[in-house]
């Protein structure tokens, strides 16, 4: 089982040591949209959501759900986060709710999770908020769009 990483001799999952592994500048953004009708985008827009505030809530969300995440996703190491940005794009072409979030560390693993994370809470909360009005929208396109230090290098989404 040498070559798997989070996996012991038994072959039974551990969380990988990362204590020898020197602390850089760590920065990912990950992006995912949820795609409305157009009443659903006209009152997230104008603030007509009987719950209240949908990008406010899912805002703030997003950034809890990023701060959580290693409570969530099974080897996630704990971080402590630096700095996390979630923005809203209310696409009128697409009647789509397009969400990004950047999320930073100085520390020894990468953040992409965290921002993943984020993405995902955030599109879960716009989805809860917004659910009795209509219960057919979709979240899609979550995906990581960047990630900036560390040993594998920076990558960039084409």
């Amino acid at each position: 089982m040498a070559e798997f990483t989070h996996f012991n001799d038994e072959g039974r999952a551990k969380m990988v040591d990362v204590g020898m592994k020197s602390e850089t500048e760590r920065t990912a953004v990950a992006a995912g949209r949820v795609l409305v009708n157009r009443e659903t985008f006209d009152k997230i827009k104008t603030g007509g959501m009987k719950k209240g505030d949908v990008l406010g809530t899912a805002q703030i969300a997003g950034i809890m759900a990023a701060k959580k995440t290693s409570d969530i996703i099974p080897m996630c190491h704990p971080l402590m986060l630096t700095g996390i940005d979630i923005r809203f794009n209310m696409n009128e072409e697409l009647l789509a709710v397009e969400i990004q979030a950047e999320v930073k560390c100085k520390g020894v693993t990468g953040v992409e999770m965290e921002a993943l994370t984020a993405v995902s809470a955030a599109a879960l909360t716009v989805y809860d908020m917004c659910k009795a009005v209509q219960k057919d929208m979709v979240i899609d396109e979550i995906c990581l769009l960047s990630k900036k230090g560390g040993k594998s290098g920076d990558f960039y989404r084409k």
